[in-house]
């Protein structure tokens, strides 16, 4: 399949056929990559002073936690290791360990919901400017052609995360904050209800209630400048990065590819996109995160990415702004690559169909 011949197929497919690929791809990569997402939370919040106490004890200094034969309300003499994450693998092991096997996949119901509206808009958004500006700079200003995929990635990214941002925030704080109690942890709505209602049991916020009654579903929106400030970037870069790979890989095979020449080349040339693109965006997430986790409302309402930023350096430095890199990358290049090549793939099996049948 050559650039063109794509773009074509591209042209002939509705909103509605581009939407459904978009979001099955989407609902496959959420549940995949979810327990990786949970991990980078879990750091990030960790670096940004989230306590994750664990009622456990150690037998010896070094030894793993173990539960102890005491009352759960007498503090547990367990050495600082247990209580402290040290990199993905210690947080899969601990969130098995203590909260269970089906935490891994805490905040998917939100993955989910924020994946079908958000991708289904996000794709074909994305292949309706690029072919459109394709188009338009090919006969009027050749040399901006190769950038059409870092503005379309831009403005599409963009137009998706405002639409379903308070989702996004609700997934961020049930991936953070463990479950207290032996109850069904909160869901999405629940979620978002207890971030704008007040504790009121605390003397500062009693002095700001008035202002927080009437800015407080305005904290539903809080960080939305992070995640703008993060997902443009990491869409440009990845596209940018994506394109041409895919475009190589595609021309290699000629114009007429199968399904699985189609899903390799995307699902290859997604994978090192989104690689690279986490990398290169890790800091803007580690500050997005951090503005989405702040409990103080009214800290969480002036908080800005470069206050924040500047905070993360001045108590970190390097190590701090790319606090859970590891998991973020191993996250994004399998998700990136199961989106794009799911979604070329139904479009392709589309497209097949309406030839068929015409």
């Amino acid at each position: 399949m050559s650039p063109s011949s794509s773009s074509s197929s591209d042209a002939e497919l509705s909103i509605g056929e581009r939407a459904f690929s978009a979001a099955g791809a989407a609902v496959i990569s959420a549940i995949i990559v979810n327990p990786l997402d949970v991990a980078k939370t879990r750091l990030q919040a960790q670096a940004a002073g989230v306590p994750y106490p664990y009622h456990y004890i150690c037998l010896q200094p070094n030894a793993v936690c173990q539960s102890p034969s005491t009352s759960a309300a007498a503090p547990p003499p367990c050495h600082s290791g247990c209580n402290r994450y040290k990199g993905t693998l210690d947080v899969l092991h601990k969130v098995v360990r203590q909260e269970g096997f089906i935490r891994l996949w805490r905040g998917t119901t939100a993955s989910l919901a924020l994946a079908v509206p958000t991708v289904g808009i996000y794709m074909p958004c994305y292949d309706i400017f690029r072919n459109f500006m394709e188009e338009f700079t090919t006969q009027n200003a050749p040399n901006l052609t190769p950038y059409v995929p870092l503005v379309a990635g831009s403005v599409a990214r963009s137009l998706a995360c405002v639409s379903c941002y308070p989702v996004e925030l609700a997934r961020t704080r049930m991936q953070a904050f463990k479950a207290t109690g032996s109850g069904k942890p909160p869901g999405v709505f629940k979620t978002l209800i207890g971030a704008i209602n007040p504790i009121r049991g605390t003397e500062r916020l009693q002095s700001y209630y008035v202002f927080l009654t009437v800015h407080r579903y305005r904290y539903w929106w809080t960080g939305l400048g992070a995640q703008l400030s993060r997902d443009v970037p990491y869409s440009g870069i990845c596209w940018l990065t994506l394109e041409p790979i895919r475009k190589k890989l595609l021309g290699l095979v000629g114009d007429e590819a199968t399904a699985a020449a189609i899903l390799g080349a995307n699902f290859t040339a997604g994978f090192v996109a989104g690689t690279v693109a986490a990398a290169a965006t890790c800091p803007l997430d580690v500050a997005k995160t951090r503005r989405q986790i702040e409990k103080d409302r009214e800290r969480a309402l002036k908080m800005t990415t470069r206050t924040t930023l500047i905070e993360i350096w001045r108590d970190g430095g390097l190590r701090g702004l790319f606090t859970g890199v590891g998991p973020r990358v191993g996250r994004a290049g399998p998700s990136v690559g199961i989106v794009v090549s799911f979604y070329e793939v139904v479009k392709h099996a589309l497209h097949r169909r309406q030839k068929t049948s015409s």
